[in-house]
């Protein structure tokens, strides 16, 4: 599937509601050289930002509704997996939901 100007009309709310919920500053917070993704949280609201942007670009990207080249081009899904999917992890083990952010997961390993 090839990126459409529809496609470019989604990136723009998505950077938009990016910004509204502050996802520059949780993204600076879980790349600082002291964040620790084997001690962080989904109960950070850095963590919990990061996820909840990933998980939602991810479902879109997954039923089709958003290019995937053109997300994984704008954004470092296995990046930003890399440093908050511990978190997710442990929160799947807390709750016993093994689905809890299951799309952002499956879109950064499918970048590997």
């Amino acid at each position: 599937m090839a990126a459409t100007y529809e496609d470019a009309a989604l990136i723009m709310q998505l950077v938009r509601w990016g910004t509204e919920m502050n996802l520059d500053e949780a993204g600076r917070a879980v790349f600082a050289d002291d964040f620790d993704a084997e001690l962080a949280s989904i109960d950070d609201p850095a963590v919990s930002c990061v996820l909840a942007f990933g998980e939602t670009l991810s479902t879109l990207v997954k039923h089709q509704i958003l290019d995937k080249d053109l997300a994984l081009d704008l954004w470092s899904v296995h990046g930003t997996w890399a440093r908050v999917g511990p978190a997710a992890q442990r929160a799947r083990q807390r709750h016993g939901e093994p689905r809890l952010y299951e799309n952002y997961e499956a879109l950064a390993l499918s970048t590997r």
